[in-house]
């Protein structure tokens, strides 16, 4: 009920009721304030128990947090058969294992423990006998012209 209050805000709570009860009336307002909240849990447990006894003896079980919706999913997906088998096949199935290997065969590594592989070695086709496009060009020769010749118009 209090989780969410604080040492700083709890003094400043105490401090405020002292000032407006007064150091005589607060032990009094304090019991007060108890038997109210004791007899408002009476009364709810009583009519907790009053509504189980009403829906008779098949519903002898039934708890009241099964009405928030949260809780009646979690236990309704916990009951289902289907979701189990669903469950293990989901455990059985390594995900960080195959994304290692997607990662390896992109990065054009060989994949932890396979041996052969078709992947080439780099990306640039260098060694597979292609042109490697990452490297600077040398000078063209002279007799070479560019693509598009801005002196000649």
């Amino acid at each position: 009920m209090f989780n969410d209050i604080g040492g700083l805000e709890l003094v400043a709570l105490v401090v405020l009721a002292v000032l407006i009860f007064g150091p005589d009336k607060l032990p009094k307002v304090i019991q007060d304030a108890a038997a109210f909240i004791r007899k408002i849990r009476a009364f709810s447990e009583n009519a907790k128990e009053d509504i189980r006894s009403e829906l008779g003896p098949e519903f002898k079980d039934f708890e009241f947090e099964d009405l928030n919706p949260k809780t009646y999913l979690r236990k309704q997906l916990a009951e289902n058969e289907d979701l189990k088998e669903l469950k293990e096949l989901r455990s059985s199935f390594d995900l960080k294992k195959e994304i290692d290997e997607v990662a390896d065969a992109v990065n054009a590594r060989e994949p932890s423990g396979v041996s052969d592989t078709a992947v080439p070695a780099t990306v640039n086709g260098s060694p597979s006998g292609g042109p490697d496009l990452l490297k600077k060009r040398d000078k063209p020769a002279r007799d070479e012209r560019p693509p598009f010749d801005s002196d000649a118009t």
